[in-house]
């Protein structure tokens, strides 16, 4: 009852979906959102990103921010010549699949984030997903932001809404937006490390309750897995936010720094939470195979006692079978039924010396 209630609060304040996808979008099949920001405030009007470039060099001040998902290497040659980006770092974001990372190109911060996203479930199985991954890659420079997004969740959307909402925070220029998408990216990892906490504990009960069956150990590992790509998502990340939040880094002034420093101790809040799930999963791993092992011993033991005791009617039958002439009490009138007799009291004799010990 508590989870499925844990479960429909996240649900409850699941962040919204960006409406600007591009899908939908006016400005391009990759662009998603191009906006252009001055003292904090967002200016009225969408337009092309060469206009809102113009407009910002000729005024000299304010920054735009230019959202894309998912484009295609003509799609971002434009917008990379327009910017002037570093064509190692274009061909990142445009391949995806990298490691989180924080790499200056002369005055401009490339930077590269995975976000993770949990996969709501009614219970775990042992094909289960339980996390999804994307990218976010951001290039940030004097005066711009360039955010390139992979995979289906990750939005922006709702983010640069409360970012709208605070623009004396805007005003910082693009690292406030860097260190707003850093802190977002972080968050939905405490969202996703709290969620996983439930199915631990639903593993672990199920473990070490009395109907625990021998498939769970398909669970356990399917959850260590999905803890694994949630742990490679994460780790990665530490070197980056530390670099941005004590290091020189182009645009990162030290009035920025310590927004970056309190990043690093939410990631270090989730570092510390996937080791000691890596633990206690590998704890419950453990002792899954230990209740395994323990009952097919006892089901040996059964068989074995069974064994025991068939062993003595057969072996009388056995004896009674070799067809001899001169064997006693073979043509007694009585024999047969002194046989099963004594074939049935050994049984029971014996029946009743295992279960005093155990075995049955």
């Amino acid at each position: 009852m508590i989870r499925n209630l844990r479960r429909a609060v996240r649900r409850a304040y699941r962040r919204t979906v960006d409406l600007s996808h591009p899908a939908r979008s006016p400005l391009g099949s990759a662009v998603v959102n191009c906006v252009v920001y001055r003292d904090g405030v967002r200016q009225p009007g969408d337009c092309p990103v060469e206009e809102a470039v113009r407009r910002v060099r000729r005024a000299k001040e304010g920054f735009v921010w230019v959202g894309l998902h998912e484009p295609s290497a003509e799609e971002f040659a434009g917008i990379a010549e327009l910017f002037g980006l570093h064509p190692l770092a274009v061909e990142d974001a445009v391949r995806a699949h990298q490691r989180p990372q924080v790499q200056p190109y002369d005055d401009v911060l490339f930077a590269v984030f995975k976000t993770v996203g949990y996969v709501e479930h009614e219970e775990l199985t042992a094909t289960s997903e339980v996390v999804e991954t994307g990218e976010l890659m951001i290039f940030t420079g004097p005066d711009f932001v360039v955010t390139v997004r992979h995979g289906k969740h990750g939005s922006l959307g709702p983010l640069r809404e409360a970012l709208e909402e605070t623009p004396e925070q805007l005003a910082k220029g693009p690292a406030a937006v860097l260190h707003a998408i850093a802190d977002h990216v972080v968050d939905d990892y405490l969202v996703v490390i709290d969620a996983m906490q439930d199915d631990v504990d639903a593993v672990e009960t199920a473990v070490f309750s009395d109907t625990a069956g021998r498939g769970d150990a398909g669970r356990i590992y399917q959850l260590k897995r999905e803890l694994l790509e949630f742990k490679r998502a994460v780790t990665p990340l530490n070197r980056p936010l530390q670099a941005l939040a004590t290091g020189p880094m182009p645009l990162i002034g030290p009035d920025t720094q310590p927004y970056f420093r309190d990043v690093s101790d939410h990631l270090a809040r989730v570092n510390e939470q996937i080791g000691s799930f890596d633990a206690l999963l590998d704890s419950i791993l453990q002792a899954h195979l230990a209740q395994v092992t323990v009952a097919q011993n006892e089901d040996m033991r059964k068989i074995t006692a069974w064994a025991a005791i068939v062993a003595v009617p057969t072996m009388v039958c056995g004896i009674y079978g070799m067809n001899f002439d001169n064997m006693p009490e073979l043509h007694w009138k009585y024999g047969y039924f002194l046989a099963l007799a004594v074939m049935a009291a050994a049984c029971f004799a014996i029946h009743r010396g295992f279960r005093r010990n155990g075995w049955l």
